[in-house]
């Protein structure tokens, strides 16, 4: 069993025009598929990835409802691709809407600071991530730098921060977060200080430099992270169309001075648990 932890998709009728806006706002980046469902049902099979879990991103105050329907049909019409759920940090009665994707069925929620220009510890998505903690949403979270911006609105040091001050207000012991890429594109180093042992999942998307991601961490970085960290609180993730995940796969299962049971936890025992 795999399960891809972090994909995206868009809808037929834009997904063209949405992977060129983004190609065009990060020219380096490659691309792997159309970005639509059929491509990534594709790209699962010739990859032998058996479930994907997409992750769409809300990046202006009105979309809620938009996304979320093309999200919940995919749940309703496809047993091997689980869609999160996704909120802007402006959008009205947070909490209410949140209740909403949970009665729906909805494990979790994506976000990404960067393309809503705001800071992981703003006050409006501490107030998101307290709701979904106490409602037992996860939250993924976009961490680091992305090739479109020059600021990094979701830097190590605030995730942490981010994490210490909804745990003490909610009492929630257990992850309920998932930093992306690693923990952070471009700051591996302040992963290293302030997320590592702490209480959060961390996905390896964008992960392998020698994949040509963007990112700046090598093997034995990705190595240490889990050893560090835990394997039990890493989540195989491609950030598909972005990566390959064929390649990805193979590569990761290539890795030496990781043992067969912690790939295991990695490759779809740990989001097992977090899916249910």
């Amino acid at each position: 069993m795999v399960i891809d932890f972090h994909t995206h998709v868009y809808p037929e009728k834009i997904a063209a025009r949405t992977i060129d806006t983004l190609m065009a706002s990060a020219p380096d980046v490659a691309v792997h598929t159309k970005g639509t469902l059929d491509a990534l049902l594709q790209s699962m099979k010739k990859s032998g990835i058996d479930k994907s879990v997409i992750l769409p991103v809300a990046t202006r105050k009105g979309q809620f409802d938009t996304i979320n329907k093309f999200a919940k049909h995919i749940n309703e019409t496809h047993d091997d691709l689980i869609s999160f759920g996704g909120i802007h940090p402006d959008d009205d009665d947070p909490e209410d809407r949140l209740q909403l994707l949970k009665t729906q069925g909805f494990k979790g929620i994506k976000i990404h600071p960067d393309y809503t220009d705001t800071f992981i510890d703003d006050e409006r998505y501490i107030k998101i991530i307290t709701a979904c903690a106490r409602l037992e949403l996860l939250i993924v979270t976009h961490a680091g730098a992305d090739p479109a911006f020059n600021v990094i609105h979701c830097p190590p040091v605030k995730a942490r921060a981010v994490l210490d001050v909804v745990s003490k207000a909610t009492g929630v012991n257990k992850p309920f977060m998932v930093l992306a890429h690693l923990g952070g594109i471009y700051v591996h180093k302040e992963v290293e200080k302030y997320l590592i042992g702490t209480n959060c999942y961390i996905d390896i998307s964008c992960s392998f430099a020698s994949l040509g991601s963007y990112c700046d961490t090598s093997d034995e970085d990705v190595i240490k992270v889990i050893k560090a960290h835990g394997a039990d609180k890493i989540l195989f993730a491609t950030d598909s169309p972005w990566n390959d995940q064929k390649a990805y796969l193979e590569h990761f299962r290539s890795l030496k001075g990781i043992t067969d049971k912690e790939k295991e936890l990695i490759l779809h025992k740990n989001a097992e648990v977090l899916l249910a």
